[in-house]
This record gives structure tokens, sequence and C-alpha cells, in this order.
């Protein structure tokens, strides 16, 4: 118990000299397992955690539908999503940044990435918005929020992630997702109201399309329609895997790009490594937190959370509070990816001790850890835009994405409260 212990409070300390966190769990890892088996078991941990992860074949989805991400941003979708979004909802005060909301859950469809979908929708949303004379904390602020629905709504990377480190069907987990990412959507739809009641200046209607241009501009996004449809339609429908699902996704993204002349040798060389560096962070941070996970299991930490979870067997819903809290105090220091990597091994077994279900459970960590995203003083949807935006201070986005994350504990509230809202769909999954 008390290695543990020590162990996250290293871990938390090196996060806060800004140690990268891949580097800091790696280090604490093999210092605790050096510490407890010897040097010699530590670096046969380190070996063999690494060769594991690099093999699994479970986690070649990851860099597919990452590479299907980059190609279909390429293909230069995002802009439709958002033309035929502002087509519908422009003409409202406050539209733009409801189109904006809409737009960027449907790129999060065939991307799965937060930051990807910020970024991308930076440059596509907030021109038009500032042509209009929105409020710039408004403009980055539903960008900011409207791209964390990129690691909830399927195909996730999170949800993926959380899937084989807890053994969950990714395929009843990607249609859990569904449900949560709307009501997401519906949420931040409503914060957008609620900014505009209290200032109405700070979103100005745009221009209003008639029927005609509003078809015209839905038909452009077929393209998203038919690859959603084909990866996620074949993954429920039990035509293939996830990963198969992935792959399939990848080629069809490529297709995509190369049919809308999207692609030269240069841009498809900058893809492959763009999809390449990612990848390469995301299982260097994955096996960081594998390493720190095998450090926690050889100590009695595991055992003595289960033992004191069996003394509120009669009061579960404290727990899943407590863990809650929890999540919300590691938002302001960790991302997200690691923060699921470093607690899902240590609460997970807590939570089907007390006989929860770990797909609603991957639901709440996923969404919570959304809220991360655009929480000061991490904020990495925050950080993504001042970099695509350096002409909006940091304290304008924040103060921009403060009704939407207020709305996002609204909508955790709920998901917790109702279970069915994230079960309902995965039960139809065979």
């Amino acid at each position: 118990m008390t290695e543990a212990l020590t162990g996250l409070v290293l871990l938390l300390s090196l996060s806060f000299l800004r140690i990268p966190i891949a580097f800091s769990m790696v280090a604490v890892g093999f210092g605790g397992m050096a510490w407890i088996l010897g040097p010699q078991g530590a670096m046969a941990n380190v070996g063999q955690t690494a060769f594991d992860a690099a093999i699994n074949y479970e986690l070649s989805v990851v860099p597919l539908f990452v590479l299907m991400g980059n190609f279909v941003t390429r293909a230069r979708l995002s802009s439709e999503l958002y033309t035929a979004s502002n087509a519908f909802l422009g003409h409202r005060k406050g539209g733009l940044a409801m189109a904006t909301i809409v737009a960027c859950g449907g790129f999060s469809a065939i991307c799965g990435s937060s930051l990807a979908t910020a970024a991308t929708m930076a440059k596509v949303a907030m021109p038009s918005m500032r042509r209009f004379g929105y409020d710039d904390s408004l403009a980055a602020g539903s960008i900011a929020a409207g791209g964390t629905l990129g690691i909830l709504i399927p195909p996730s990377v999170l949800l993926v992630i959380y899937g084989i480190l807890t053994q969950t069907s990714i395929g009843k987990l990607f249609a859990a997702g569904i449900m949560p990412g709307l009501v997401g959507i519906l949420f931040y739809l409503a914060a957008v109201k609620a900014v505009i009641m209290i200032k109405p200046s700070a979103g100005p209607a745009g221009e209003r399309q008639n029927w005609a241009q509003r078809m015209q501009a839905l038909s452009r996004v077929w393209g998203v329609l038919l690859l959603f449809g084909i990866v996620m339609g074949g993954i429920y429908g039990g035509v293939f895997s996830p990963t198969e699902a992935a792959g399939i996704g990848a080629f069809g993204g490529f297709l995509f790009a190369l049919f809308r002349k999207a692609l030269n040798w240069y841009t498809f060389y900058e893809v492959l490594l763009e999809s390449a560096a990612t990848t390469a962070m995301l299982f260097a941070v994955l096996i960081g937190a594998l390493l720190f996970a095998n450090f926690i299991n050889v100590t009695d930490f595991p055992q003595a959370l289960l033992e004191m979870a069996g003394q509120f067997s009669d009061t579960p819903w404290l727990v899943i509070a407590a863990i809650l809290v929890i999540y919300v105090a590691l938002g302001c220091v960790f991302e997200s990816l690691s923060m699921i990597l470093l607690t899902v091994p240590i609460f997970f077994p807590l939570v089907l001790e007390l006989g929860y279900d770990p797909i609603w459970f991957g639901i709440v960590v996923v969404v919570i850890t959304e809220i991360s995203l655009i929480t000061p003083p991490v904020g990495l949807n925050v950080f993504v835009l001042r970099g695509v935006l350096p002409d909006v201070t940091t304290s304008t986005i924040f103060r921009g994405v403060t009704p939407f994350w207020i709305a996002d504990l609204f909508r955790l509230t709920l998901i917790v409260a109702v279970p069915a809202l994230s079960l309902w769909l995965p039960s139809f999954v065979r």
C-alpha cells in the first residue's frame, strides 16, 4: 500500500514539473518494480510489456482509425459538414456556433480524435463566425467544446483503449457512445442558447438559406454518412470486427481523398507521417501506463481498494461519486489518454465488485475525460486552439468554454443517474 501511494505521489510531482506523462509513468513504474522485484525483474517487465503492446492485434485498430481520420481531413469533409450545418442553423442567433457544434459531432463520427476535430474545425468555422461579428470567446468556446465529442462518438480511440484494457466489447462500447454523444450535442446547443440569452450581441444571426440551398449543402456530406455507415454498420451487423472495420475505414478514407483529388505523393507522405507520429505518441503513453499499472498491481493497493469498497456495499453510489471527484481533480493535471490509462486498471475491479456495468462505466469515464479537455489549467483542446488561433488569448478561450463544461456536468449527472441512456443501444449488438 505504501509503495503504491508513494508511486502515485511521485507521478503527480513529475507531472507538475511538466515532464511528459509517458516518461513519468515509465520512470515511476520501472523504479517501483525495481524496488519490489529488483533491477533484473524490472528490466524484464519493461521488455515484455513493450513487446506485448507492439504485437497486440487489437491495438492495430488505433493507427488505422487515426489514418482514416487523417485521410478524411485531407478530403475537406470538415468544410462540407460545417456548410451543411450552417445552412440549417446559421440564420438563428448563435446559429453559427450551433452549426460548429453539429459539424464537430459529424466530423467526430469519422475522426475519433478530439484534438484533430478542434484543430480542423477552428480553421473552418472561426473565419465565418468572425465575419458575422461573433465574440471570440463564444466562437472559440464552441469549437473547443465541440471538439471533445471526438473521443465519445464512435469510432473513438479512447473507447477502443478502454475496451482493450478491460476486455469489454469494443462494438458495444461504440454503440453505447452514440446516445450520450447526441445528448452532448443537445446540451452544447442549449449552452449556446443560454449565452445568447445573457448577451445577444455575442452571436448575431447569419444569412438565411432557402430549402434548395440547404438540400444542396446536405447532399455534399454523403461521404461522411457512407463511411460511417460502412464502418459502424459492419461492426453492429457482425460483418467484421472493430479491427477489420478500422482497416476498411482507412481504405475508404484513402479512396475518398483520392476521389476528391486531395492526395498527391507529397500529401500522401504527410498523412502517413502524421499518422505514424500520432500512433507513436499514443503507444508511448500506453506502454508507460501499462508499466505503471504493473507496478501498482504487484503492491497490495488493488486488494486494499476492494476491501474498502466492500464496506460501502449498501451505498455503492458513494464510491462512484468519490471516483468522479478524483477524475475531476486529475483532469486539472493529466490529459485524457493518460487519465484513462492511469486510472482504469485501478478503478475497474472496484466498479465490477460493486456490481456496475463495465460498458456504462466506460462511457462515464470518457464523458468525464471530455470535461478535462476544456477545463483549466491543462485543457488540451484550449491549447490546441491557442496554437491554431494565435490572436485569441488563452483566458478568452477558457472564458468561452465555461458554459460548455457546466453543460457537461449536467450531462454527466444524467448519464450516471440513467444508465439506460448508455446501455440501450448496446443491448442490440451481438
